[in-house]
Formats: structure tokens, C-alpha cells, sequence
């Protein structure tokens, strides 16, 4: 099994991830946030990567170290349980539908972290998130966990819609990656042999 737990534990956060990537999507979620707890959810369902997340932050400050820390043990707890990626498919594109918006999200897990967002907001929170934090989740996330990550929303008017098509997006492009190619199940995809 592809499985992986990670404790972080800061003067800011303390957090207890788990992950299984050949779960059926099955979650447990408490950061705090409702909106996070919502689009994480959102994350383990659509990718069918079994994620139990416990957050415990400094809420009483505001929310930037909740969600930054929470993205990077799951990015952590992600390359972890990919080991030394041999045999995955490595690529993973989604387009996310949701009512009038369309996003569309491209990874690869190539080691090699970068980022980049388009998916502006024109609010300044949903629930109680703050939605500057939102593209500082996926930043944070791809670089904890190695990945290469494009998201772009097309177009759609819902703030709602929007951030959750940007994170079912991500679970369908990972879902795709993380599946272990039956063609070369033993082989790293990469021509230099590492990832």
C-alpha cells in the first residue's frame, strides 16, 4: 500500500495528516476553517486518495498559517507515500466543470515544484476563509509535495464554484498521476531514472 503519516508540529500549527493513495476517497477533515475542511474533502472524494487531516492552529491570529501548514504536510504526506514514484503515471490533466464555471488543472509529478494560478477571486472570503489564502494552498502544496502545477480557471462567475472546480480539478488531475501505469509498473518515468 502507498501510504504515508506525517506529524508537523510548529510554534504556529500542530498537524496529524494521512494519506492512502489507493483508498476509495474516503475522509476525515478538521482545520478549523470550514471552507478548507469543505475543498479537502472535495480533494480526497475526487481523487479517491484516502486523507484523514487534524489541524489545530493559531485561528486566534488568522488563517495564513492553518492553511499554509495544512497544504505542505499533505504535499509532504503525498510525495511520501509516492516513494520513489516507479511505476505512476506521472501526468495528470482535469477539466472540472461545475454549474457555469470550468476550470482546468495539469500536473506533473516531477520533483521539480512550481505553480501557476489563475482563478482570481471577487470576494475577500467564503465561509470564513480568506481567498488571498486559497492560491497560497496550492503554492504550498505543490511545492511540499514535488509537483508541477498549472490551474486556470476558464471562466465561471460563482466564487463558490470556482475555488471548488480549482480543487476537484486537482483531485481528478492526481487521481490520474498517481495511477500506477500497467505498461511500466516497474520503471521510473523518466528518461533520467529519477523523479
Amino acid at each position: 500500500m502507498r501510504t504515508a503519516d506525517i506529524h508537523r508540529e510548529t510554534a504556529e500549527t500542530s498537524i496529524d495528516v494521512a494519506v492512502n493513495l489507493d483508498g476509495t476517497g474516503v475522509y476525515t477533515v478538521s482545520t478549523g476553517i470550514g471552507f478548507l475542511d469543505h475543498m479537502l474533502e472535495q480533494l480526497s472524494r475526487h481523487s479517491l486518495i484516502d486523507m484523514n487531516i487534524r489541524t489545530v492552529g493559531d485561528l486566534h491570529v488568522d488563517q495564513h498559517h492553518t492553511t499554509e501548514d495544512t497544504a505542505i504536510a499533505i504535499g509532504e504526506a503525498v510525495a511520501r507515500a509516492l516513494g520513489d514514484k516507479r511505476g505512476i503515471t506521472r501526468y495528470g490533466t482535469a477539466y472540472a466543470p461545475m454549474d457555469e464555471t470550468l476550470t482546468r488543472v495539469s500536473l506533473d509529478i516531477s520533483g521539480r515544484p512550481w505553480l501557476v494560478f489563475k482563478a482570481p477571486s471577487t470576494v475577500a472570503r467564503l465561509g470564513e476563509w480568506d481567498t488571498e489564502l486559497i492560491e497560497h494552498w496550492f503554492h504550498s502544496f505543490s511545492q511540499a509535495a514535488g509537483i508541477t502545477l498549472h490551474v486556470e480557471n476558464l471562466y465561471g462567475s460563482n466564487n463558490h464554484h470556482v475555488v471548488e472546480s480549482c480543487f476537484k480539478g486537482l483531485a481528478r488531475a492526481l487521481r490520474q498521476a498517481v495511477e500506477i501505469d500497467p505498461r511500466k509498473a516497474d520503471a521510473i518515468p523518466s528518461t533520467k531514472g529519477i523523479l
